[in-house]
C-alpha cells in the first residue's frame, strides 16, 4: 500500500483493528474455568486469565484449551483480514493482541498476550512461530519459568523475522514484543526477586 492510498484505506484499517480487538478481547480462560465450576481464575496464582494461570488449577486440559483458543483468536482474524491485503491482516492481528491485553469487558485488565502473539505470528509468518516455539520450549525446559521463556522468545522473534526478510512483520512484532514485556512487568520483578512461580505450580 503506497502513501497516497492511506487516507482512503484508513477507515477500513480502523475497522480491521476494531474487529481484531473484539476477537482478541474474548476472555477464554475466565469463561472456561467458570463454565466448569472452578470460579474466577483471577483469584488464584498470578491473577491472570491466560493458560499458564489456568494450569495452576491443576486442569491441564483446560489450560491447553485456553491456550488453543487464545492463539486461534489471533490466527482467525489475520486470515480473515488477509483476504483484503497484508496491511489489513497485520492491523487485525495487532487488534486481537491488544484486545487480549486490554479487554474492555474486564476493565482493560486481560492476559499477558503470549498465546495470541503466537497465533498472529503463525498466520503472518509461520517460520517466526517455529523460532518462538523452539526458544520458548528450550528456556522453559531449562528454567521452568513460563514468563522467562515468553520474554526470551519475544526478544528473538523480531530479530529472526528481520533476518528472514519479513521486514514489515518484524516491525509489527517489535512493537508487540515491547507490549509483551510491559504485560510481564510484574513477572520480571518476581524473576529478579526469585519469587516467580514455576510451570506446574498450583495456585
Amino acid at each position: 500500500m503506497d502513501l497516497t492510498s492511506w487516507p482512503a484505506a484508513l477507515p477500513y484499517l480502523l475497522v480491521a483493528l476494531a474487529i481484531g480487538y473484539l476477537f482478541g478481547s474474548f476472555p477464554s480462560g475466565l469463561v472456561i474455568t467458570r463454565l466448569v465450576g472452578l470460579g474466577d481464575v483471577r483469584r488464584i496464582g498470578s491473577g491472570n486469565i491466560g493458560a499458564t494461570n489456568v494450569l495452576r488449577t491443576g486442569r491441564k486440559g483446560l489450560a491447553a484449551l485456553t491456550l488453543l483458543i487464545d492463539a486461534l483468536k489471533g490466527t482467525a482474524v489475520v486470515l480473515l483480514a488477509g483476504r483484503y491485503g497484508q496491511e489489513y491482516a497485520a492491523v487485525a492481528g495487532l487488534g486481537a493482541f491488544l484486545g487480549h491485553l486490554f479487554p474492555v469487558w474486564l476493565g482493560f485488565k486481560g492476559g499477558k498476550g503470549v498465546a495470541t502473539y503466537l497465533g498472529v505470528l503463525l498466520a503472518l509468518a509461520w517460520p517466526g512461530a517455529l523460532v518462538f516455539a523452539v526458544v520458548w520450549l528450550l528456556v522453559a525446559f531449562i528454567s521452568r519459568y513460563s514468563s522467562l521463556a515468553a520474554l526470551m522468545a519475544a526478544v528473538c522473534v523480531p530479530i529472526a523475522l528481520y533476518v528472514m526478510g519479513y521486514t514489515q512483520v518484524a516491525l509489527l512484532f517489535l512493537l508487540m514484543s515491547v507490549l509483551v514485556f510491559f504485560s510481564h512487568r510484574a513477572n520480571i520483578g518476581r524473576l529478579i526477586q526469585g519469587s516467580e512461580s514455576r510451570i506446574g505450580a498450583k495456585g
